[in-house]
């Protein structure tokens, strides 16, 4: 009986404005949405304008948005925050107890064997890493790509064999404004292509970072637009280069009705600086994930590559299908 009393005056407390009660402890709050673990369901995020009052005697960390930090315990009543007793203005507030920058990123692998009338095997491997500091952003991604197919074992032929490594690095110079400077390298055996090296520079503006919406849930939309140096070589080919522009954008959207559930979208066009309607490059993808067990998780997604001036005998356009299961940390 004591324990539950010094449980229930220790217990930091959501009071709702339907007059339900959650006892546990305050993970984080960001955006509108408190992250909030209760021994009776988990840990759960709870919309902030769905709560009438918010207290706790233990301190938290405020990060402001000009990046300073101050130590103290926050409270909340009728929307109406405070820090240590001093009224608190959330506009001004990006987290409460922020996340640990950490690194992110998760390991995907999708197969086929078939064997009868086709003899075919096919993998594909795609990871990224990524992580977010104060005023710089990394993200790097790698692809692997292998099939072949036949109608026995012996006489079975490569029907894909291509290789995606890539990186970019972010600096903030404002809240949304940022450079960058990033790079790529491919090589698709399949459609003769040897090698194409990318190194390019430019600017983004990050629209929205994990920002939660009500309605929708949460969403990132960033656009990029710079100079990039192409370099590629194909087989029976003299190599080629030229310089570039580039425009890309990023988008994720996490529905809010469905948990652990995101969408995501990319878009680059690369158009040669000197041929603008000839000679370009456009690689895109949407797809999705979602949690299945723990840190597993399934992912599907259509790539589309496409190249206005290929060699002969080489197609422009590449689509791929891809669906997969994946460990992210």
């Amino acid at each position: 009986m004591a324990a539950s009393c010094v449980w229930a005056v220790t217990a930091d407390t959501i009071v709702f404005k339907s007059g339900s009660r959650l006892n546990g402890t305050i993970v984080r709050i960001v955006g509108g949405e408190i992250t909030f673990n209760s021994d009776d369901v988990g840990e759960i995020k709870v919309a902030a304008d769905k709560v009438a009052s918010l207290s706790t005697d233990k301190a938290s960390t405020v990060q402001y948005n000009d990046k300073t930090t101050e130590d103290g315990v926050v409270n909340m009543k009728d929307g109406a925050y405070t820090v240590s007793g001093k009224s608190l203005d959330m506009e001004n507030v990006k987290a409460v107890n922020p996340e640990t920058e950490t690194w992110h990123g998760s390991v995907n692998f999708s197969g086929a064997v078939a064997r009868g009338n086709t003899v075919s095997e096919s993998a594909t491997i795609l990871a990224d890493v990524n992580r977010r500091w104060d005023k710089d952003r990394l993200k790097a991604n790698f692809g692997y790509y292998y099939q072949q197919t036949g109608t026995s074992k012996d006489d079975k032929e490569k029907t894909e064999d291509r290789i995606v490594l890539e990186a970019q690095e972010d600096h903030f110079w404002a809240t949304k404004v940022y450079s960058y400077v990033n790079g790529r390298y491919e090589r698709d055996g399949i459609n003769n292509l040897q090698y194409r090296y990318r190194l390019g520079a430019g600017l983004g503006y990050q629209w929205l970072e994990n920002q939660n919406f009500d309605l929708t849930g949460k969403w990132s939309f960033d656009q990029e637009a710079g100079m990039t140096y192409v370099k590629e070589k194909y087989e029976h080919e003299k190599d080629d280069d030229y310089p570039a522009f580039r425009y890309a954008h990023h988008l994720k959207w996490a529905p809010r009705w469905v948990d652990n559930f995101e969408l995501f979208h990319n878009f680059e066009y690369l158009p040669d600086t000197d041929q603008w309607s000839e000679q370009y490059l456009i690689m895109t993808d949407v797809g999705f994930t979602t949690q299945l067990i723990k840190s597993w998780q399934l992912i599907g997604k259509i790539e589309w590559d496409y190249n206005s001036n290929p060699p002969p005998s080489t197609k422009k356009s590449d689509l791929r299908y891809i669906l997969g299961l994946g460990y992210k940390w």
